[in-house]
């Protein structure tokens, strides 16, 4: 009977202890797994970061062209105002149908040189941001895609 009483008092024990050591596993599990979590939420807030920067620059890039196309057309309808009444006034006041054909001349001339300054601006615009497109933005982009977050990378990137 006292073999019996000792063997389960030694298994009660045994399972006690096998119990208490369960606990601190778990808990040092749990610790490691609020510690695997923190870092997964910061990395993946770097990515994140990283993401928006570069729609960022995306967006101001965009803003630039648009602004510059903008600008360009308001500068474009000002002149064609000014000239339209600059010739008109010529036309009018002229006294004679030599001096109107010259201004006739003058005026499609004009207007013709005009529109292929302010057409070479718009295209000399989109091509810079497709330029600074392929050379910036994607080479930006390539680097949050491939990025890993090693120590070295962080270096060659930087």
């Amino acid at each position: 009977m006292t073999v019996q009483l000792s063997l389960a008092l030694l298994l009660l024990v045994v399972a006690s202890g096998a119990l208490g050591y369960g606990f601190v596993q778990a808990r040092g599990s749990r610790a490691l797994i609020r510690k695997l979590n923190s870092y997964r939420i910061k990395t993946n807030s770097a990515v994140q970061k990283r993401r928006l920067d570069l729609y960022e620059v995306r967006n101001r890039a965009k803003l630039l062209e648009d602004t510059v196309s903008s600008g360009a057309s308001a500068v474009e309808k000002v002149h064609r105002v000014i000239a339209n009444t600059t010739f008109s006034l010529v036309e009018r006041l002229s006294k004679d149908d030599e001096a109107r054909e010259s201004a006739l001349k003058a005026r499609k001339t004009h207007d013709h040189t005009s529109k292929q300054v302010y057409h070479a601006v718009r295209t000399t615009n989109k091509v810079i941001h497709i330029l600074a497109d392929s050379l910036f933005i994607t080479k930006a982009e390539r680097r949050v895609i491939l990025r890993r977050g090693t120590p070295e990378q962080k270096k060659n990137d930087e």
